[in-house]
């Protein structure tokens, strides 16, 4: 039986590691779910994972921006507008948006590099 090539901490827990059956076209499919659904219907994104990788990572570091941006401001913004405790769960929903978002950036660009051929060596 043969060992299971090692990933680093942050990998997908939907992509296989590099080297395993189909890693490559599972790891096209989640970077696709990363991004707008419309950009499916772009079949060079799928022969070309490496441009995907990289419209994978633009479309989620704006999107943590953009949430971060919201964290920061909501309250003020809103205010008016919106019951104290209505702010009080929105900005915790945002919260753990950012929280999924900053985990999903740092998977992202571990999986842009694997589809460039860097491979993870665990330090002993």
């Amino acid at each position: 039986m043969t060992a299971p090539t090692p990933v680093p901490p942050g990998w997908p827990r939907e992509v296989p590691p590099p080297g395993a059956a189909g890693w490559q076209r599972r790891a096209t499919g989640w970077l696709f779910d990363l991004c707008p659904a419309d950009l499916r219907a772009h079949a060079v994104l799928a022969r070309q994972p490496v441009v995907l990788a990289y419209l994978a990572q633009r479309h989620v570091a704006a999107a943590l921006q953009a949430t971060t941006d919201a964290v920061a401001t909501l309250r003020a913004d809103l205010r008016e507008l919106v019951p104290p405790e209505a702010l009080a769960e929105s900005l915790d929903a945002l919260q753990r948006e950012q929280a999924r978002l900053e985990s999903a950036a740092r998977a992202v660009g571990l999986v842009s590099e694997a589809i460039r051929g860097v491979r993870f060596r665990p330090r002993l």
